[in-house]
């Protein structure tokens, strides 16, 4: 077991569920505006709309809002959507504007042990507020002696943590769900990694690895206490 160590965690989809959100939204969204038949080009076309706007806009609700209401819009020849269709994608976004956090099994608990042992910290990207916000609901932000929303999650950004914060990156792991967020820059920027993959990983999260010595898979959150 590794003793007094930095431990970083992620936080969509690592500590509460998020993508499965999005993905429902969009469920109900090509239900609406395409037939089975183009169901998969639209999507298709959706996700490349969003990859387009994350890497202009950044993330979150309204970031989604906005690639929902392009994507509209191609579809019907650029015409603007009207007052009823933004109406419906407000609608259909209500799940994500008025949730609550809903906690992985299992998080709760592992991070109290956790926190006895080593010291704790949060990084998350995204719109400021939403994920302030998604913090604050989610009751486990004692257990972090800092918590740092970044727009990006970089090679950079890493660097700039460790240098800020006077980190060893030795003794200190990222960990998360997404290999191209928590992961592979956390390991080009000298960090250890502990990856917990999430079968809702937003596809625009997806990154081969490949095998890496300095990167421990769990199957589960709760295995961290076997290792910390």
């Amino acid at each position: 077991m590794h003793t007094d160590q930095i431990l970083i965690f992620d936080a969509d989809d690592t500590l509460w569920e998020n993508n499965v959100l999005f993905e429902r939204v969009i469920d109900g969204f090509l239900d609406w505006v395409t037939t089975p038949a183009e169901r998969d080009r639209t999507r298709s076309l959706l996700d490349g709309i969003e990859a387009t706007n994350s890497a202009t806009l950044g993330y979150g609700a309204t970031v989604f809002r906005q690639s929902l209401a392009d994507c509209l819009q191609q579809l019907n020849d650029g015409r603007t959507p009207t007052p009823a269709e933004y109406a419906r994608i407000d609608e259909l976004l209500t799940p994500l504007t008025t949730r609550q956090v809903e906690l992985i099994p299992g998080v709760a608990d592992t991070l109290t042990a956790l926190a006895d042992r080593h010291h704790l910290l949060l990084l998350t990207k995204g719109d400021q507020d939403e994920q302030q916000g998604k913090v604050t609901a989610s009751t486990i932000d004692h257990h972090f002696r800092g918590v740092h929303i970044v727009a990006e999650k970089s090679v950079d950004t890493y660097r700039q943590l460790t240098a800020d914060l006077g980190l060893d990156p030795d003794r200190t792991w990222m960990i998360g769900n997404s290999p191209k967020s928590d992961i592979a820059p956390a390991r080009r920027a000298g960090l250890r990694t502990v990856f917990i993959p999430h079968e809702h990983t937003w596809v625009l999260e997806h990154e081969d690895l490949g095998p890496d010595e300095a990167t421990l898979q769990l199957g589960a959150f709760p295995e961290l206490l076997r290792h910390f």
